[in-house]
């Protein structure tokens, strides 16, 4: 597929995409965004956690993409936090993460390895849809417990492991998955797709992997009678280990 005809056909599903959205949700006129959108409710949540001088790590940070290629103002300036904190670390087992220039500074880890950041020296973890990828939960855990200061924030947005998304991922085999992520995304590169296992997609599976007294608290959207994390969930996690503070806190998004 050529440039003119790939750019073409992007722009015609735009299009489409935007006819279908005003129609159920005409509020996405103004500003180009819907009420129920979960992108932009995760990183409000985000934004109302970091400040000026915080120390933020986007576990799972990429090339940026998300950054620079969302088409609405609004939301890229919410993604956008270089600028808005003291130190915006990214860490990612793809080396493209040295080159996203949305981060302050990038470091390339490996699968399910230390993150190269010293103990207690985050005050903010941003990981969005990443939890699905990963093979190791208790050694993550671990890590993100250990960098993490007391009253620092783990926020995670991840699909179900028992919603569409995740099932339908599981149907289809690994060889096929950057095909037909490629053919409904044409700007989606093969290298930014990877295998989901999600070993840390459901409530008692993070509930179990980190340690109290955190505890996580999930937005549930799901139309199962028991609630359960949706393929729109955003789990922000709150860990205190000061021994003075030794209280359970939760948020719902």
């Amino acid at each position: 597929m050529n440039g003119a005809h790939a750019a073409r056909r992007i722009e015609w599903w735009g299009q489409m995409a935007d006819a279908v959205g005003t129609h159920f949700s005409p509020e996405i006129a103004a500003g180009g965004f819907s009420r129920v959108d979960g992108t932009v409710q995760f990183w409000q949540r985000v934004g109302a956690l970091i400040g000026p001088q915080s120390v933020v790590l986007d576990f799972g940070a990429g090339r940026g993409a998300k950054q620079s290629e969302d088409l609405v103002s609004y939301r890229r300036g919410l993604l956008s936090l270089k600028g808005r904190v003291r130190d915006l670390i990214g860490v990612d087992v793809d080396p493209v993460v040295i080159t996203n220039e949305a981060l302050d500074r990038a470091f390339v880890i490996t699968p399910d390895g230390e993150l190269p950041i010293p103990d207690q020296s985050i005050d903010v973890v941003v990981s969005d849809f990443v939890f699905e990828h990963i093979q190791d939960p208790a050694m993550a855990a671990r890590e993100l417990d250990r960098v993490l200061k007391p009253g620092g924030w783990i926020c995670a947005r991840t699909p179900n492991r028992h919603g569409y998304i995740a099932l339908g991922n599981r149907l289809i085999p690994d060889s096929l998955h950057a095909r037909i992520i490629r053919s409904a995304q044409d700007a989606r590169e093969e290298k930014d797709v990877f295998p989901a296992v999600y070993r840390l997609n459901s409530t008692s599976a993070s509930g179990s992997t980190f340690r109290p007294p955190a505890t996580i608290s999930t937005s549930f959207r799901g139309t199962r009678s028991r609630p359960t994390i949706s393929d729109r969930s955003c789990s922000i996690r709150s860990s205190w280990r000061s021994s003075t503070a030794r209280r359970r806190h939760s948020r719902r998004c």
